[in-house]
């Protein structure tokens, strides 16, 4: 009885953590819909199996470790459709069904645990966390074959370029895909940029919506 107490204290922790972290803090920020029944099933799934796993014990730890193993492995992490800041999501998710689900962890060091985790997630996904850096993949008109002159034309189209990888170039169309990281020009400078200037970029994001 004590052992069913304890479970279902986690249980309600867990899901108060995964629920704080999906609806309070990744929607209002990513609006990706289509993730959070994800990240809930992820996350209960994992804390039911390591529940059972600390219930049966020797009898039958083996079997489930391997079907745990098994459940995770079928995840899909490396998506187009997922980007890293899902992952990180992903990550924590997996993290709080476990950490709630330890049988020999009292409620309260799972409670600390589990507010250090979404503090941390909180603050490393804020918007006044390098908020200004951005990606783009971006088809330019022209071939650029100095590098400077490349780095002269993200400047003026995006904002400051970072770093940039060169994906494909076309001779025939006259044209070249970059996949870029940039700085956005600051609002309180006063930069401004023509329709003259966006002439020709067509800018796509990283990661297609679902």
């Amino acid at each position: 009885m004590d052992a069913l107490r304890h479970i279902a204290a986690g249980l309600v922790l867990d899901l108060a953590a995964v629920c704080l972290l999906a609806f309070a803090i990744y929607y209002p920020r990513h609006r990706r819909r289509d993730l959070v029944p994800a990240y809930l099933a992820l996350n209960t799934g994992l804390f039911t199996v390591v529940a059972a796993l600390a219930a049966v014990g020797g009898r039958g730890a083996a079997g489930l470790g391997f079907g745990l193993f098994g459940v995770l492995s079928i995840v899909r992490l490396r998506s187009d459709a997922v980007q890293q800041e899902d992952v990180a999501y992903y990550f924590t998710t997996l993290v709080l069904g476990l950490v709630c689900a330890l049988p020999d962890v009292t409620l309260p060091v799972k409670a600390g645990l589990s507010a250090v985790l979404l503090l941390v997630l909180w603050a490393a996904d804020s918007q006044w966390l390098l908020a200004r850096s951005r990606r783009a993949v971006v088809t330019l008109d022209r071939v650029h074959r100095d590098p400077l002159a490349l780095r002269a034309d993200l400047a003026g189209r995006l904002g400051e370029p970072l770093r940039w990888t060169v994906m494909e170039v076309d001779y025939v169309r006259d044209l070249m895909v970059v996949d870029v990281r940039y700085r956005e020009p600051d609002p309180d400078e006063g930069v401004h940029f023509g329709a003259e200037v966006l002439t020709g970029l067509r800018v796509a994001p990283a990661c297609e919506p679902v």
